[in-house]
């Protein structure tokens, strides 16, 4: 029986890179899906955008710390091969870097996830080297970032002016100048994500962010056709399961109602 596949590291993620091995990221909110996907893509990231995907909010802002470690205890029990991040959510790191140590550190032991996800550049540097002084690995998340999105003035493109461009450019080297092991780069013009990506040594995963990135991440309903009201340009379905899941319910009903399920080799004598 061959070996098994050696599960992957954080100080991999950096070797990636420099070997030019792009990094494959997927989120992942359950045990079930987490063990499909395992060894699959490098990291599952428990993504507080399972307030919308699953709880059916329309931002991420109101999720919470519980529901996080809930969903990232269930995605670490299906994971052996692939790291597992978790996204902190809104205000649990933001108010004091104090309580952005308690908070990662409580996600870090209930979770056994491998690092912490949190939203910001410069103003975040602080915070990040805190938690990687204290062993808690964070990957980093610039352009886009959801939990600002009223202030953004919604979901779009950021960095098409000089002005954002420039920060973005600066809030990278700050992200790696204060440990983060790697940073999600959103909504960012294909252009300046490569130029941020070249002038950094940690891995850029981007979402709508281009092919110049070190990797790219997906939100996985939305890449298996299941949240069909969701078709951004960026978005390549590679399944539609949508009509497979409502046929397979239909199917499911009418033969219940007709009297052909459960039949005999269903049933116990």
């Amino acid at each position: 029986m061959p070996d098994e596949p050696k599960p992957l590291t954080i100080p991999d993620l950096r070797e990636m890179k420099a070997a030019g091995r792009k990094v494959t990221v997927l989120t992942c909110y359950d045990a079930l899906f987490a063990r499909l996907l395992d060894g699959i893509v490098d990291i599952l990231l428990v993504g507080d955008s399972l307030n919308q995907v699953l709880a059916g909010h329309e931002t991420t802002l109101s999720a919470s710390l519980d529901q996080m470690i809930y969903h990232a205890q269930a995605v670490r029990r299906g994971a052996r091969q692939s790291l597992v991040f978790v996204d902190l959510p809104f205000l649990t790191y933001q108010v004091t870097v104090e309580e952005a140590l308690r908070n990662a550190g409580r996600v870090m032991k209930e979770t056994g996830a491998h690092g912490v996800k949190l939203e910001g550049g410069e103003h975040m540097a602080e915070t990040v080297r805190a938690l990687v002084r204290v062993g808690i690995p964070v990957m980093g998340h610039i352009g886009l970032t959801p939990q600002s999105v009223n202030q953004l003035g919604g979901y779009r493109i950021q960095g098409r002016d000089r002005v954002v461009a420039d920060r973005m450019r600066s809030d990278a080297r700050f992200l790696e100048e204060a440990g983060a092991s790697s940073m999600v780069l959103e909504l960012v013009p294909a252009p300046l994500a490569a130029e941020v990506s070249r002038s950094v040594a940690i891995p850029t995963i981007g979402i709508g962010a281009g092919p110049g990135c070190d990797g790219q991440v997906l939100v996985l309903h939305d890449m298996l056709g299941l949240n069909e009201d969701f078709a951004p340009k960026f978005l390549k379905k590679y399944a539609e399961l949508a009509d497979t899941v409502r046929d397979a319910a239909r199917c499911f009903a009418e033969e219940v109602r007709a009297g052909r399920y459960p039949g005999k080799e269903h049933s116990f004598e």
